[in-house]
């Protein structure tokens, strides 16, 4: 596994967390990293998804029910949830990530950890949510004041 893909793992593990508990994100982040023994390059990866994400968290659900309205949010599972809000978050609010890597990566993250039937599914709202991006990018900089 790619040492981004493992950052990814991580920053996944944390959010997940996060929203299953009321741990403070802080402390989950800083077991995780202590834990996982990355490189400081990988460390601030992680943590520039986590810090990114956990804020405008209802942002992004918002976003990713509008384009699976077939699935209503408090349907999906956590971990699913938290994959495609990483890939949105990578190619649509921090631009940090290519489109189709960020695709790619969470299709990967939905094989390792979700269900059978998760990577079609994250590939199919991804996949609507791509066709959006511009519109979602300019959403994000108008919310954060850019």
């Amino acid at each position: 596994m790619k040492s981004r893909t493992k950052a990814r793992c991580i920053a996944l593990q944390v959010l997940y967390e996060c929203d299953l508990t009321s741990h403070m994100p802080g402390d989950v982040l800083t077991r995780n990293l202590e834990e996982a023994d990355f490189t400081p390059v990988l460390q601030e990866f992680v943590r520039n998804i986590v810090v990114g994400i956990l804020p405008i968290r209802e942002h992004l659900d918002q976003i990713i029910a509008q384009h699976a309205p077939e699935w209503p949010l408090d349907q999906v599972a956590v971990i699913d949830r938290n994959i495609i809000r990483i890939a949105l978050w990578e190619f649509a609010v921090e631009g940090c990530t290519p489109l189709k890597v960020a695709i790619n990566e969470a299709i990967e993250l939905a094989k390792y950890y979700g269900s059978d039937s998760t990577p079609r599914f994250v590939n199919g709202v991804l996949g609507s949510l791509a066709e959006r991006q511009l519109e979602i990018r300019q959403y994000f900089l108008h919310l954060s004041g850019s």
